[in-house]
């Protein structure tokens, strides 16, 4: 019998200790965390006294700015937008990450302000448009706009990027 011995149930100061690292580890939301510890008490069962309460923990955390859910959200939102991704995909990236409304406000703003920066982006990456080799052909190109759809830009933004000609970036529209 060489099998590791099951790690013991979990009590309130193992779950904090649990939330505190991985609070220190990852950048997260409440939602996220919520989930995290909440999986931990079905994986190693709870041995505590008083029921497990993972909610008051992630309340407390908040309260002490250990979690901040609008400071995530801008922080997400502008690594996905210089990575090329339209304001739609960051959107669905937050509202996943359990981003409230409010606490998105200012991650929308900055994302609709750069929206044209991560399109050039995304285009540079891909090698689309102004920064393809040559015009492509019908078929290339509705694959070239599906690709722009995914990342999460919108239709028009998508049409100007591809059917600018190699060596032309497009102008932004005000």
């Amino acid at each position: 019998m060489t099998g590791k011995r099951p790690p013991p149930p979990l009590d309130e100061e193992a779950l904090r200790e649990l939330a505190l690292r991985y609070v220190g580890r990852f950048a997260t939301s409440r939602a996220r965390l919520l989930a995290y510890l909440g999986r931990k008490i079905k994986e190693r069962g709870w041995g505590g006294e008083a029921p497990a309460d993972p909610q008051a923990l992630v309340d407390r955390l908040s309260e002490l700015r250990y979690v901040d859910d609008a400071g995530y959200a801008t922080m997400k939102s502008a690594s996905l937008t210089r990575r090329g991704y339209g304001a739609r995909r960051v959107a669905e990236s937050l509202r996943a990450d359990g981003i409230s409304e409010v606490d998105r406000e200012e991650a929308d703003a900055q994302t609709a302000s750069e929206s044209w920066q991560a399109a050039d982006r995304f285009a540079r990456r891909k090698r689309l448009g102004p920064y393809a080799l040559t015009l492509p052909d019908p078929k290339q190109r509705e694959k070239a706009i599906a690709a722009f759809l995914r990342a999460g830009h919108n239709y028009e933004t998508a049409r100007r990027w591809i059917d600018a000609a190699p060596g032309e970036v497009p102008e932004q529209e005000e």
